[in-house]
């Protein structure tokens, strides 16, 4: 997915929380989601967020703790590099592809995940490796899960 580079300043939303407004729609950037995990660069300073949209666009939220590690306030103009973050459904296996394609509230739930949840789920179908059989049993579990809105699968007894 590419990345988009922008200068925006950074401003505070009315509960007083920096925010940067992205100059782009994700959504026809990258495809259409709830919000967009990203990660990227602030002036150069890794950032990792979510896009959320709002009324003015889609915002960036960023933290007090990473405002005071990096020296950065309120009211700077910075350059931002954002890009989705984590596996996207477009990079995924065909058979799990078409599996969130066929269950919408999947799909859904699944953009919205952090990457490591995500992985997680990717590693423990792809462990089916030496046993094809079992990878759809896995797909369909993943694919319920998901639907149902459990970030992680729960451990087994």
């Amino acid at each position: 997915m590419t990345p988009q580079r922008f200068r925006a300043t950074i401003t505070t939303d009315p509960r007083n929380r920096a925010t940067i407004t992205a100059p782009f729609d994700p959504d026809q950037v990258w495809g259409p989601k709830a919000n967009h995990p990203v990660g990227g660069t602030i002036d150069g300073k890794h950032v990792r967020g979510r896009l959320t949209p709002t009324d003015d666009g889609w915002v960036l939220t960023v933290t007090p703790l990473w405002l005071r590690d990096t020296g950065v306030t309120t009211g700077d103009t910075v350059t931002v590099e954002l890009a989705p973050e984590g596996p996207q459904r477009a990079d995924l296996a065909d058979d799990l592809a078409e599996a969130l394609a066929a269950n919408p509230a999947a799909a859904a739930f699944y953009d919205t995940l952090a990457q490591f949840y995500r992985k997680a789920y990717l590693r423990w179908i792809d462990a089916t490796t030496r046993r094809p059989d079992l990878r759809a049993t896995r797909i369909a579990e993943v694919t319920a899960l998901l639907a149902a809105g459990v970030k992680q699968r729960p451990a087994p007894d």
